[in-house]
């Protein structure tokens, strides 16, 4: 019997979808490898985390081996491109409700931030950690 597919999509998108229908703004908390697109100046400590919501990003796609969207940095539009498993949490900013999870992956080395601008899709709070085990469903904040 063939190996069964990976949970972690399905929560992701659960979690997505149950942050939307109560209101709540999702985030994700990703951990930045070579095969992550994002802006690498806003990452710290190899992690960056994210506005997921529809009012920050735009052709948004949660597929079960990446996540893809656009949104604006700095004014500035640019895509994103998140594999699943660099995904280390998701939760509603408002109350932090959400999930965890384990990444295998190995954090990459930010380039240093040129601008002092905040952009609007980046949430500069530290990101919670993932445990060990299987994905569980928390309050993070």
């Amino acid at each position: 019997m063939p190996e069964p597919t990976s949970t972690k999509p399905y929560l992701l998108r659960a979690i997505y979808e149950w942050c939307l229908d109560n209101g709540f703004t999702p985030y994700v908390s990703v951990v930045v490898d070579a095969q992550t697109r994002v802006p690498m100046e806003y990452v710290s400590d190899g992690e960056i985390v994210l506005n997921i919501g529809p009012l920050a990003t735009s052709r948004m796609q949660m597929g079960n081996d990446s996540i893809s969207c656009s949104a604006r940095f700095g004014g500035a539009a640019r895509e994103l491109f998140i594999p699943i498993s660099a995904v280390a949490a998701i939760y509603a900013k408002e109350n932090g409700q959400g999930m965890t999870f384990e990444t295998d992956r190995q954090p990459a080395r930010a380039a240093p931030a040129d601008s002092t601008e905040t952009p609007g899709s980046v949430e500069p709070t530290e990101p919670p950690r993932p445990g060990p085990g299987k994905p569980t469903l928390r309050r993070i904040k």
